[in-house]
């Protein structure tokens, strides 16, 4: 079956507020095995949102509209699709109660006008808002089934896991099982020309690619009559895919980012960790504080923006930057050495580069980082390049870290297994 996505909201146009309501929906729609080759935005105006709702209805079986439900004038949702529908609007008393319980609740008074999220389409299922005073709706007509959800993500996310999802799943025979294998250290075209020939040949299972920052997701999908067959069906792929990739995927689990992968590691042979950052400034500990757990093992985290600081806080010699510049792989080096010894960690991690979009020069240009890792005195270092703006810039580089951190831990322990270390 085939699904369109429409946002309304003129903020959304104006690029006052992000649509992410769109990202998590066509995510959730492709993990059902549903079909989007379209998605709208359109403002709070009931002639443009009537046209964009008998377009998609021309062209999809499930429409899944979010925003605009509100008690305001401009929101206009409901009532636009309860009219391309030809359905008249009433009052309807549970949703009516359940506003009241919500004021209530929370000592606040009932203005008149949001008796009007209580007005619903006749013929139509009401869906429960437990996080808000909208309730969703489903309206099927003619094989065509237009859902109506509200704009907050707080009250559209759980509204579509815990009620819209499962009336989907019905809707398409059979069952979709998904697993993604994640991979790092591989870039997106080269991680594509490495599946090719499997996604040439793909029917059931199919394989898609996401580009992620310093990250590459692939998913496997099938379709089968029940969930242990399409488990059985995506293994042999998922298998193929492990050969292939070897110790770049860092999971399979769809729940483990990269910086959790990093820190059970670390938790795993137990290894603590501190950072050393420059352009960065302290976005890596960010996202290794980030998971669960981590005090176990992360130590502290330094931010030497200035050369001054570098030379006080880590004690790095002043005839060394003199010499190499701040940003170059002897003061990277030299970061992650001294970071682990002062806060006695196992582990240390240094970023030093130049984000922009001022400060660069044609021998280092804007987008040049280093990246050093100290494993137990095992130290590697990796010369970056990275393009885009400044936030884009930072954000590669701690991705690039969190990766070459994994790989010089694995690195590290393969040497010790073959004897190489003591």
């Amino acid at each position: 079956m085939v699904v369109e996505i429409i946002s309304v909201g003129t903020e959304i146009l104006l690029g006052n507020i992000v649509n992410t309501n769109a990202a998590y929906l066509a995510e959730k729609c492709a993990g059902l095995g549903l079909s989007c080759y379209y998605q709208d935005v359109v403002g709070d105006n009931e002639e443009r949102l009537i046209s964009v709702i008998n377009t998609a209805l021309s062209r999809a079986d499930i429409l899944l509209l979010s925003g605009g439900l509100g008690p305001t004038q401009d929101d206009l949702t409901k009532e636009t699709a309860a009219k391309a529908l030809g359905k008249n609007l009433y009052l309807h008393e549970p949703s009516k109660e359940a506003i009241t319980a919500f004021f209530k609740n929370r000592g606040l008074e009932i203005t008149e006008n949001n008796w009007k999220q209580a007005m619903v389409p006749e013929d139509s299922i009401v869906v429960d808002n437990p996080n808000g005073t909208a309730p969703g709706i489903i309206m099927k007509e003619n094989g065509k089934h237009v859902i109506l959800m509200p704009g907050p993500p707080n009250e559209m996310i759980p509204m579509f896991d815990n009620s819209i999802m499962p009336y989907l799943s019905e809707l398409e025979p059979g069952i979709i099982y998904s697993q993604t294998v994640k991979i790092c250290g591989v870039g997106e075209s080269k991680a594509e020309s490495m599946v090719e020939d499997l996604i040439n040949e793909q029917s059931n299972p199919t394989i898609a690619t996401y580009a992620k920052t310093g990250e590459v997701h692939l998913r496997v999908t099938a379709r089968s009559e029940d969930e242990k067959e399409a488990k059985k069906m995506v293994k042999p792929i998922v298998k193929e895919l492990k050969g292939r990739f070897g110790n770049h995927i860092y999971t399979t689990q769809e729940d483990v980012t990269l910086e959790k992968a990093v820190v059970d590691l670390l938790v795993a042979n137990h290894l603590t960790i501190t950072t050393v950052e420059s352009c960065t400034g302290g976005m890596l500990a960010a996202r290794l504080i980030n998971v669960p757990g981590v005090s176990e093992i992360f130590k502290t985290g330094y931010i030497t923006y200035s050369n001054k600081s570098k030379r006080r806080v880590l004690g790095i010699k002043k005839p060394l930057l003199e010499k190499h510049g701040a940003v170059s792989s002897e003061v990277a080096k030299d970061m992650a050495k001294r970071s682990a010894l002062f806060a006695k960690a196992d582990v240390s991690v240094g970023i030093t580069g130049i984000a922009g979009p001022d400060g660069g020069s044609e021998e280092k240009p804007v987008g040049l980082v280093y990246i050093a890792c100290n494993v137990c005195g095992r130290i590697d270092v990796k010369e970056c390049h990275f393009s885009g703006n400044r936030m884009k810039i930072r954000e590669s580089s701690v991705s690039a870290a969190l990766s070459m951190l994994r790989e010089s831990i694995l690195a590290y322990y393969s040497e010790v297994t073959f004897g190489e270390k003591k």
